[in-house]
């Protein structure tokens, strides 16, 4: 059975835009809402508290949080308390941490793989209300930690969804992960990274875990609005994707390295005459109700059990949310 989720910025729109939209979304029988992370847009905390003080159904989480900006204890806690105020519907999205973004920060993001297992190792045993004793860890070897003030999830814990992109990361998922968030919109990428998921489910003596497809979504009832809506986001997956991922869709290599030049200057008007339906069709799902029902089915033919329909959604973000509840979902 496949579920669906919504992903929103609290950068291009607001918190009391971001509620309204997940109320929406939640009337449309859509099922998780993700919320970005990112240090210059507004806090996903409590972006997702407000959503989970709002709405009654709908499984909340920020998509993604990463142990190198916060600590597991703080993930944890915090986790612990959207819980309790969404009445158990928190889930967890966590990974490496945004390589292009730490440096910024002025942290190097060394050894993500290993850090964020030992992360999502400790967060877990937090939530079980154990004391974290010093047991020779390399990053997170806290000494006597444990949560006292929080109301605790119970024996089924908080889902831990992992954003992974890479095969080490992949693996990871499959291996410690209830599910995984995938950045990609295409069925190609999920043929090349689902079995390496199963493959390391069946080494953990793992049985269920919910792959997410974290798209790039843009539905109109107008086709050449809904893909022109979507231009700049396939823009800058294309600009970032390594070439082996650019090769799998068969791009121009050359045509890419144009896009990515524009881009860093900020030409917007000379990227939209650059990407084509090459570009779109790889990286997005952009079309009218029958051209993204269509890809969403191919996607759950792949085998992706979570469809997120994600940025920028299309032209005009309530009748997008409205032509998904009502073709989509």
């Amino acid at each position: 059975m496949t579920t669906y989720g919504i992903e929103f910025v609290p950068g291009n729109v607001n918190v009391k835009q971001v509620v309204n939209y997940c109320k929406l979304a939640e009337s449309k029988d859509i099922d998780y809402a993700w919320i970005t992370n990112h240090y210059n847009n507004r806090h996903c905390y409590p972006t997702l508290a407000m959503i989970a003080a709002n709405t009654t159904s709908l499984k909340m989480g920020p998509g993604i949080m990463n142990t190198f900006t916060d600590t597991p204890a703080a993930i944890a806690s915090f986790m612990a308390t959207l819980n309790e105020i969404s009445d158990g519907r928190a889930v967890l999205g966590i990974g490496p941490g945004d390589l292009s973004t730490l440096p910024k920060l002025a942290i190097q993001g060394e050894k993500p793989v290993a850090r964020l297992k030992e992360g999502v190792s400790v967060i877990r045993e937090l939530l079980t209300g154990a004391e974290v004793k010093k047991s020779g860890r390399t990053f997170f070897d806290y000494d006597g930690a444990k949560l006292t003030g929080v109301t605790l999830p119970g024996k089924n814990g908080i889902p831990v969804y992992i954003g992974a992109q890479g095969p080490k990361m992949l693996e990871l998922a499959g291996m410690d992960g209830d599910g995984s968030l995938i950045n990609a919109s295409n069925p190609k990428d999920f043929q090349a990274a689902i079995p390496i998921i199963k493959q390391a489910m069946e080494k953990a003596g793992r049985k269920k875990h919910d792959v997410g497809a974290y798209t790039a979504m843009s539905i109109d009832s107008d086709e050449k609005k809904a893909r022109n809506a979507a231009k700049i986001v396939a823009a800058f997956i294309a600009a970032g994707s390594p070439p082996p991922l650019l090769q799998r869709h068969g791009l121009d290599m050359g045509n890419v390295a144009k896009i990515k030049e524009a881009l860093s200057r900020f030409d917007f008007k000379t990227v939209g005459g650059l990407v084509g339906d090459a570009e779109i069709d790889a990286f997005t799902i952009a079309g009218t109700p029958d051209t993204v029902k269509q890809k969403c089915d191919d996607l759950a033919k792949a085998g992706v059990t979570q469809i997120i329909f994600g940025s920028p959604l299309g032209p005009d973000m309530t009748n997008s949310i409205r032509l998904l509840g009502k073709y989509i979902v």
